[in-house]
């Protein structure tokens, strides 16, 4: 009897919400519609994985296949390929692309002089903005073997090559490129989570004679951490999602070695040869890697820091 009245109790503080705050709820309307109609409505597309789709037939009319196209991933001649260059640009951006924005914040935050600090806000905010397809045919521009990079070499007695034909340097181009398209952007978060840390906790180790180093250590980097470890969290469960569009743009034959990943995979099996059934097999089993991590990293998180998204 108390649990049904608890319940009840509950839903009736949610009808009081609703009916107080309603013009909100009105302006998260498109937001919950969004969601809805083009990321949970088409999850019930995910059933062709277990089926040989033909359009034709159509998704309920394919024959049942269970788990074949998902043993046919598994044992194929990519499986680890794929997997190994995934969790290696998954993990290299994580050691180098996650540290960077809040570097950068923290120096932004020592800087003094405001005109400056808007001044380099604005230049790194600025690659944020430009369309991905730009960004690649600037990253192709650059590193050709007329490029400017490849001048700079050939001026310092160097010998010019067209890096995004080289195996090797796929990765290292694909990291850097997107911190510098992204670590102005990402700046923003951590510079809010930066002014809500309370000026008096600065005043007090001045008074003990901490200077600014020592400052930053014991005060700004523990107020900055949990904002750190919920994007962290949110980061590993994204760790099996490399952009595939950009790997798409700058990537070729002769980099797939290195470069190509579980995203890219899918849409060359999906689009390119009609194997949609094969490809949103691998695109489920991605998505379910996904989920566990996120699952793991938010248990671990909680477990040890004490900070978690739920």
């Amino acid at each position: 009897m108390i649990p049904f009245i608890a319940k009840k109790r509950s839903k009736l503080g949610i009808l009081m919400d609703i009916r107080k705050n309603k013009l909100l709820y009105v302006m998260l309307l498109p937001v919950l519609l969004y969601y809805v109609i083009f990321h949970y409505a088409p999850m019930y597309g995910a059933i062709i994985a277990f089926k040989d789709f033909s359009p034709r037939l159509g998704i309920w009319g394919s024959d049942w296949v269970g788990f074949e196209h998902f043993q046919t991933f598994f044992t194929g001649p990519y499986f680890w390929r794929t997997i190994k260059n995934t969790v290696l640009m998954s993990f290299y951006e994580l050691l180098f692309g996650f540290p960077a924005p809040i570097l950068l914040a923290l120096l932004l935050n020592e800087l003094r002089h405001s005109l400056f600090k808007r001044t380099v806000q604005t230049v790194t905010y600025m690659p944020h903005f430009i369309s991905l397809v730009v960004i690649c045919g600037m990253v192709k521009d650059f590193t050709a073997s007329e490029g400017v990079i490849n001048d700079l070499i050939s001026f310092f007695g160097g010998e010019r090559s067209t890096f995004l034909l080289e195996p090797g340097l796929f990765r290292t181009i694909y990291i850097s490129s997107g911190i510098w398209q992204h670590i102005g952007w990402g700046t923003i978060i951590y510079l809010a989570a930066l002014t809500g840390i309370d000026p008096e906790q600065y005043e007090a180790a001045r008074i003990d004679g901490a200077g600014r180093w020592k400052q930053m250590v014991h005060i700004t980097v523990p107020g900055l951490m949990p904002t750190i470890i919920i994007l962290l969290i949110l980061e590993i469960g994204r760790m099996m999602n490399v952009g595939f569009e950009k790997i798409i743009l700058l990537y070729n034959p002769s980099t797939y070695e290195t470069a190509d990943v579980v995203s890219s995979y899918v849409y060359r099996v999906g689009l390119q040869d009609f194997n949609y059934s094969f490809s949103s097999a691998v695109g489920l089993f991605n998505s379910l890697v996904n989920f566990i991590l996120l699952l793991c990293s938010n248990w671990l998180s909680r477990k040890f820091n004490e900070t978690s998204l739920w």
